[in-house]
């Protein structure tokens, strides 16, 4: 519907046919005799009038009345009977397209204005073109040519040699009345409901136009139905009742008594009588329409109500039983104003609360777009914003500082916590820790008993993981094997300096592959993290496009330089192990002291077993300590190969350990920590705003035409809203 429909709408969907000219507005006719606006309600019909002419009716649906009904129903004589206006009704004209009729009271002299109201499903050329129709006119005789020109413009079918041309349009044409006209009312004309026809399209048409009226809460359906047919048949019934469940607005009106056939009156009564099968929870009332003839003498108010009166008070009416209230236009028209009274009353809060609620979502989607941004003076101002606020979330999250002014962004949504960059990061390194302390060697010691992939066999295996599984014995053959390729001039029982460095990197071979998914890992999780900021700071898409892919750009270089430093200490691991930490001595004297206990007491029972008879007993005499040490030489078999391999074996597990703890930290401080999260509040920074050239300002962040123009509506809509609650009382 319009978006500046009046506060009372009297719609009709088919004009009478009857009359070939249209006649003048008289002022005269619609005064306070027909008006519908009494003391009561008067207040509350002007405020809908000045909320409706702030343009909110085609976002918040607002009070009206609707007549509405099928071809030929009798709805023009309904409509002027309750407004006293005399309706066109040139055949074939005012049926093609919604006409909409604005009254407007004020004291001046009547002013007269046609526009076309373009439908939502033109593109925009026809939209504009459609909107630049205007016309002025000064009566209703020149109204014909109006509407002509208009169905033209429209592209509508006016005459039958128009063959190709739609038979209906969606598009309204509007003609606004301001001036004396004793009324504040919209009366819409609209194309009367079809039930059969050659194009179906057409019928679809009709059909949804007059399903976009009866389909509003606040629409009070006069639904119009000759007394001539069957009211089962008419399918104005059947939509009220489906747009209207609890029949709280739904009044039946039926015309043409006049015109029905002999001995069916009490079929009719009994409809009026809200008494037939059909029945209406506000019930019926009966009219008789004027004559033809009567319409073009300029039948008056009063002379129609004398009309009605004598036609129900002869034979065989007044012996129906009628409820006289329900008899006659007045009738209808008293029982409107009552109902009308009482629905603006009903609806109005829940008008305001909408237009509250409508109001609220227009001023988040106007913060949406931010500040306008036509010039390179503001789009730089705006990109300044941008950039500090984005700097400062993102510091944020790298401080691991949740609170303040972003609490929101840091907000924990179930398990998922990826918004606080430093927690994450915090866990992904201790993961990484972890699985370095597992998984981290080439080949894992385990018992084959346990080991479920070997199947009880001695051929090496390997893990989910990718590791070489080995018992203590296999790793002992494996360092040996080392041990003989890599002997020097070194005497028996030493290894080479060499054996220790080819030992130590074939156990780290993994940690390459390791360490590259550690920093993509972390790498990913900031990815994820800066989109987020983004999308939090910068609610234009197009500009938030913009600024990613110069996010991004900073963004990937960091990480290069991450993998060259990661690649810089794999280069270091590479070299010939060298360490200075007092844990790498300590676990080697461990280590020895644990290997020298073993083997006295190992050689300590083979003697007591062997020598001693299994009992075992040595005072301080000097013959038993003598026999003691003689017994404990003959146990002691030194292989100096084996001596060598404990001792490489031995001096591996304590440098490796050592080396792995120093690696995993210079990975997360050297790699993760220098080089991607320190650096990640400078990627976008408002200094980098200031460097960028006007060129540059405008291609990544000017205001499109479209985001200006919903700016322009998004501020034009608030303006309305905030007038209409005005209006309101509110």
């Amino acid at each position: 519907m319009s978006s500046d429909m009046e506060n009372l709408s009297i719609i009709s969907d088919d004009p009478e046919s009857s009359e070939e000219q249209w006649t003048a507005i008289d002022s005269r006719r619609v005064g306070d005799e027909l008006g519908l606006q009494s003391s009561r309600t008067s207040e509350r019909l002007n405020q809908i009038d000045r909320v409706r002419a702030n343009g909110v009716g085609n976002h918040v649906a607002l009070p009206q009345l609707v007549v509405c009904g099928d071809q030929s129903a009798g709805k023009s004589s309904v409509l002027e009977g309750i407004s006293g206006i005399p309706f066109p009704r040139k055949d074939g004209l005012c049926t093609r397209f919604a006409t909409e009729i604005v009254l407007r009271h004020t004291p001046q002299e009547i002013r007269m204005t046609a526009t076309v109201i373009p439908h939502s499903s033109r593109d925009e050329d026809e939209k504009a073109r459609l909107a630049s129709f205007r016309m002025e006119f000064r009566d209703f005789a020149q109204l014909p040519g109006i509407i002509e020109a208009a169905g033209q413009s429209m592209g509508v079918r006016l005459s039958e040699d128009q063959t190709n041309a739609p038979a209906f349009a969606a598009d309204v044409l509007r003609l606004e009345l301001v001036g004396n006209t004793g009324l504040h009312l919209t009366i819409v004309d609209l194309p009367g409901l079809i039930s059969v026809s050659e194009n179906e399209h057409d019928v679809q048409l009709v059909s949804d136009l007059v399903d976009s009226y009866l389909e509003s809460s606040r629409t009070i359906v006069l639904a119009v139905v000759p007394a001539s047919s069957d009211v089962d048949t008419q399918g104005i019934i059947q939509r009220a009742r489906r747009y209207d469940r609890d029949g709280v607005r739904t009044v039946g009106i039926i015309t043409k008594p006049d015109l029905i056939n002999a001995g069916t009156e009490q079929r009719v009564a009994r409809l009026a009588k809200n008494m037939d099968r059909t029945k209406l929870n506000l019930g019926f009332f009966l009219l008789k329409n004027p004559a033809p003839a009567e319409l073009q003498e300029g039948l008056s108010p009063a002379a129609r109500k004398r009309a009605e009166e004598a036609f129900f008070s002869s034979e065989p009416w007044c012996d129906l039983g009628l409820d006289a209230s329900r008899v006659g236009i007045e009738n209808l028209r008293t029982f409107l104003q009552e109902l009308l009274d009482s629905h603006i009353e009903r609806e109005l809060p829940k008008v305001r609360q909408e237009l509250r609620e409508l109001l609220e979502r227009n001023r988040q989607s106007l913060a949406a777009l931010g500040m306008e941004r036509t010039s390179a003076s503001q789009v730089r101002i705006y990109l300044t914003q941008i950039s500090a606020d984005f700097q400062s979330l993102v510091r944020a999250g790298v401080d691991g500082d949740y609170g303040g002014r972003d609490v929101r962004f840091f907000n924990v949504q179930g398990k998922d916590f990826a918004n606080r960059l430093r927690a994450v990061v915090h866990l992904e390194n201790e993961k990484f820790a972890s699985y370095m302390r597992e998984h981290g060697q080439t080949r894992k010691i385990i018992h084959r008993e346990d080991d479920k992939s070997s199947d009880e066999t001695d051929t090496l295996s390997c893990n989910n993981e990718g590791q070489i599984l080995v018992s203590k014995e296999e790793l002992v053959a494996w360092i040996k094997q080392v041990y003989h390729r890599t002997r020097g001039k070194e005497l028996p029982g030493n290894y080479n300096h060499a054996l220790l460095a080819e030992l130590f990197h074939s156990q780290s071979t993994r940690w390459a592959k390791i360490a590259r998914e550690h920093v993509d890992a972390i790498a990913k999780l900031v990815s994820n993290f800066l989109q987020a900021a983004l999308k939090f700071v910068v609610k234009d898409n197009k500009v938030r496009q913009n600024v990613h892919r110069c996010v991004e750009k900073s963004v990937q270089e960091n990480n290069k330089r991450a993998l060259d430093e990661l690649n810089v200490l794999l280069e270091d691991e590479a070299r010939q192990p060298i360490t200075y930490n007092h844990y790498y001595t300590d676990n080697i004297q461990k280590a020895r002291n644990d290997q020298s206990k073993h083997r006295i007491q190992e050689s300590m029972h083979n003697a007591i077993e062997n020598d001693w008879n299994g009992k075992f007993h040595v005072n301080n005499s000097a013959d038993n300590i003598e026999k003691l040490v003689t017994s404990l030489q003959r146990q002691v078999v030194v292989d100096m190969t084996e001596q060598a391999c404990s001792e490489a074996q031995n001096d591996l597990a304590a440098y490796y350990k050592v080396a792995t703890k120093t690696f995993v930290d210079n990975v997360c401080r050297q790699v993760v920590e220098r080089h991607i999260v320190a650096k990640l509040p400078s990627v976008f920074e408002p200094v980098l705003v200031s460097g960028y050239e006007t060129e540059d300002l405008l291609r990544m962040a000017a205001e499109s035409p479209q985001v200006g123009l919903r700016r322009d509506e998004a501020r034009h809509l608030q303006e309305v809203l905030e007038q209409s609650l005005e209006d309101l009382g509110v």
